[in-house]
């Protein structure tokens, strides 16, 4: 490269097309042109070796990534915070949070200090991961800092995260500091926190954020007036939203995700006309109607009892537009199916493979559940056998689904096999399907209840964790139908595994109590205490409803006595308990 201007261009320059290179991806130019530095002359510098930094993390070739800043070390080339910012935000992006911290940590020990934008990036990383603990241990570790400080960017990141992770109340507190330091709220700090305080409920203090917002003269975006209308919806608030519609109308604030938020809050509070009147104002409007808008007005129709105009609109949506996404045509099917419509529901499926929508758990689930509510057992098989040929195999929710159908319609057997076959594919079954199982189990003949036991100890056999609330619902369905000693069995299971609460020995005492054996609820009675729990008046009422049906009211009445004495308070059910006793039994007994 020659002189230009009588003057040879230097480093700078030389960098300036080695950047411009990498941000146009044209990296082998980029490599080969970084070759050229040495037949030029020209010396490499940190900044040349930061663009070099950045054309092999967008490779993904992050091991040389990482030798690059070994090398640079061993050469007295110093990295700075961009070289290791670079290398950061790259493994954050590919969720390798371990790693990025790993280089966070090299910075500190090196003496390179990382500055505000280093630590944003992870403390994003961690929030958008879920991690809820570590990205406020970064948030401490940045606040101990001496040098360095948050910025409107980090207080972002924290208000939207802790948001996402449901922790409103530090959401709120940092809020506080935010205000205490004098930073000024941007348009993103309002918008976080309106949408995850809809998101919790809290739409008083959704709307206490959105009048602040208004009264310190930050203008609102179509992002913020968004989650403040799904949260007025979803709290049920039409007229308020349709206020708040107006208000977005004339500040020119709506889109199409602002259509898709209000079709769908419409839908859910039942307001069907509306909806319909404002989809038609949309479609006279003279911006594209997304797919995602088609299935939030088919899925809506549906549910709320149009299927025949859901189908006209879907029809009209293929014809118009042919982009439907397969969430609109899972919830046609589904309400088709639900209505007995399955050879419409076929011609859909249908229509879907002719334009290329892949099939998923969605589409089959909602076919497999309709056939199974019209008791068509043996068409819900054929289908969900047909998943795993077609690439998708059956999730948790398909078992759930096909076992219910199955207990429905009094095939217990099939619906045990298809638990031993989820366990068999690593599936964990869920509490929806125990308990459907179980109770379908449980109200069938002895050797059932044995299929019921025999579940849960497969269960414990796979290496799941015991689940309380799982084996209280079989226990409570065994002692139901009469079955106390089964329930015993799996009480004692459980006992073993430090797998019982109070609801376990509540649910057995009374299974005792039903079958007239008051001599074994009593035992139980004393376990309680040796288990270190604490009867509560649920546990009083089933002893005294116990005993008292078996003829033992003063039994009963020392059982009052001992409550009031630990300060267990009666309920009204505790003294309908003892007048009917008396009445029934007189005042001796």
């Amino acid at each position: 490269m020659g002189p230009i201007f009588g003057c040879p261009p230097g480093v700078r320059s030389f960098n300036t097309l080695l950047n411009a290179f990498a941000e146009s991806h044209q990296w082998d130019r980029a490599e080969k042109f970084f070759a050229y530095f040495e037949t030029a002359g020209v010396s490499p510098n940190v900044q040349t070796y930061n663009v070099l930094m950045k054309v092999l993390c967008k490779k993904r070739e992050f091991q040389k990534a990482k030798k690059l800043v070994t090398w640079m070390w061993s050469v007295a080339m110093k990295p700075d915070k961009f070289t290791y910012g670079t290398l950061i935000n790259v493994f954050v992006k590919n969720r390798d949070l371990n790693s990025a911290l790993e280089v966070f940590d090299e910075m500190s020990e090196r003496g390179v200090e990382p500055d505000v934008t280093c630590y944003n990036i992870i403390i994003d990383g961690f929030f958008k991961m879920g991690d809820f603990l570590k990205g406020k241990e970064m948030w401490d570790r940045l606040l101990r800092v001496e040098t360095v400080f948050p910025n409107v960017v980090s207080y972002n990141i924290m208000i939207s995260g802790l948001c996402r992770c449901g922790r409103f109340k530090e959401c709120l507190e940092i809020w506080e500091r935010m205000k205490m330091n004098d930073w000024k709220h941007d348009v993103f700090t309002y918008s976080a926190l309106i949408h995850g305080l809809c998101e919790a409920g809290d739409l008083d203090g959704a709307k206490r954020v959105y009048k602040e917002m208004v009264l310190r003269g930050v203008k609102a975006d179509a992002v913020t007036c968004n989650a403040m209308l799904n949260g007025l919806c979803k709290a049920g608030k039409v007229d308020d939203s349709f206020e708040l519609w107006e208000e977005m109308g004339k500040c020119g604030l709506r889109n199409v995700v602002s259509y898709n938020v209000f079709l769908k809050g419409l839908f859910e509070n039942g307001k069907v006309d509306e909806a319909v009147k404002l989809w038609e104002v949309l479609c006279e409007m003279d911006c594209g109607v997304e797919s995602a808008t088609y299935g939030i007005l088919v899925h809506g129709l549906c549910k709320n009892g149009y299927v025949s105009k859901a189908l006209r609109v879907l029809e009209e949506a293929v014809d118009r537009a042919g982009d439907v996404d397969t969430y609109a045509y899972s919830s046609m099917i589904n309400g088709l199916c639900r209505e007995g419509r399955f050879d419409e529901a076929a011609k859909i499926l249908n229509l879907m493979d002719k334009h290329g929508c892949r099939l998923n758990h969605h589409v089959y689930n909602a076919l497999i559940d309709g056939f199974m509510k019209h008791y068509k057992v043996d068409s819900a098989i054929q289908v969900f056998r047909e998943m795993s040929t077609k690439g998708c195999s059956p999730n948790v929710v398909s078992y759930n689904i096909l076992i219910n159908g199955f207990c429905r319609a009094d095939r217990f057997p099939e619906a045990y096999y298809c638990v031993e076959e989820m366990l068999e594919k690593g599936w964990k079954p869920d509490i929806i399907t125990y308990s459907t199982l179980i109770d379908g189990l449980c109200q069938g003949k002895m050797n059932e209840n044995e299929m019921a036991l025999k579940l849960c100890y497969q269960f414990l056999a796979k290496g799941f964790k015991p689940d309380i609330t799982m084996h209280n619902i079989v226990i409570h369905r065994l002692c139901s139908s009469g079955k106390v000693e089964y329930a015993l069995q799996l009480y004692w299971m459980m006992r073993k595994r430090n797998c019982v609460n109070l609801v376990t020995h509540n649910t057995v005492m009374e299974g005792y109590y039903k079958v007239g054996d008051c001599e074994k609820a009593s035992k139980l009675w004393a376990q309680i205490s040796e288990d270190g729990l604490k009867p509560d008046i649920i546990s009083y009422n089933i002893t005294l409803n116990g005993l008292c049906s078996n003829g033992r009211v003063s039994d009963a009445v020392w059982f009052l006595n001992d409550a009031l004495a630990h300060g267990v308070m009666p309920t009204v059910i505790t003294w309908n308990i003892l007048v009917r006793a008396v009445i029934f039994y007189g005042e001796s007994t």
